[in-house]
């Protein structure tokens, strides 16, 4: 049975964890994520939601090989884990993920990789790896500082402790909390609509937002019109400077443009 599927649908890509009954992660799982990702770069999809089946998002690795394994075999396979999570976030296409229940450890670091957390307000997030003596594995705990400061992201790895989505919410690393019964509804509503917008334009904002990761504002700065300029070439920018343009001089409202993507 397969760990992992994928739809794509009017321009949507829809992953869903499909490990029950926990949506552990595991080697095939990543593996089917890999594929997924290359079948999404190469479809029409513009948007992608990220989900789970289940009450549960993910309680986070399997575990249970990893005693028996030496050090090598666990670096190769934590490596190949790392490249699959980061593809998927360098994805040039707006990623929506959607929490439910329980998102821990490896769980979370997948989650963090979205641009958009949506949560279920019974969502728990967590990093459990200081209970078994580990780390975030695959760059949670920086991840969670990006988005929530080094104080909280500190404090929730040190703690293990499972931290509410209202929390999180708070702390900047969830987007919206929404009613359980009305996540998927929801989350997949926002990711289709995205689905209109000007894909090239988002894939530059995720673009600055890497460069300022690595390197600051300074960074983001230097790379800024190098990656900003070639929009002006794209047909989304000539219809939507265009059509603001025209609104302008008639005195009218700028209309609201179904971007093509290109």
């Amino acid at each position: 049975m397969p760990r992992l599927t994928y739809t794509i649908d009017d321009r949507l890509a829809t992953v869903v964890l499909q490990n029950p009954p926990q949506n552990r992660l595991d080697k095939p799982l990543v593996e089917e994520l890999a594929e997924a990702l290359t079948a999404i770069a190469s479809s029409d999809a513009r948007a992608v939601l990220l989900r789970a089946d289940g009450p549960d998002f993910s309680f986070g690795g399997d575990i249970m090989d990893w005693p028996d394994m030496n050090a090598r075999e666990l670096r190769a396979l934590f490596e190949r884990y790392m490249n699959v999570f980061n593809a998927f976030e360098r994805l040039p296409l707006p990623v929506v993920a959607a929490v439910q229940g329980l998102c821990a450890g490896g769980g979370f670091e997948l989650a963090l990789r979205a641009d958009v957390i949506f949560a279920a307000r019974g969502a728990r997030f967590g990093h459990p790896e200081q209970t078994l003596g580990l780390v975030t594995l695959l760059g949670g705990i920086y991840r969670a500082a990006e988005r929530a400061g080094q104080a909280r992201a500190s404090e929730w790895a040190l703690t293990s402790e499972q931290i509410s989505a209202t929390s999180m919410a708070e702390a900047g690393v969830v987007n919206r909390v929404l009613a359980d019964s009305a996540l998927e509804t929801e989350a997949t509503a926002f990711a289709r609509r995205l689905t209109s917008g000007p894909t090239r334009a988002y894939a530059a904002h995720k673009a600055l937002l890497r460069a300022w990761r690595v390197g600051g504002t300074a960074a983001a700065d230097e790379a800024m019109f190098d990656i900003a300029l070639p929009l002006f070439e794209s047909e989304d920018a000539k219809a939507g400077l265009s059509s603001a343009v025209n609104a302008l001089r008639a005195g009218q409202p700028r209309p609201v443009l179904d971007f093509s993507g290109r």
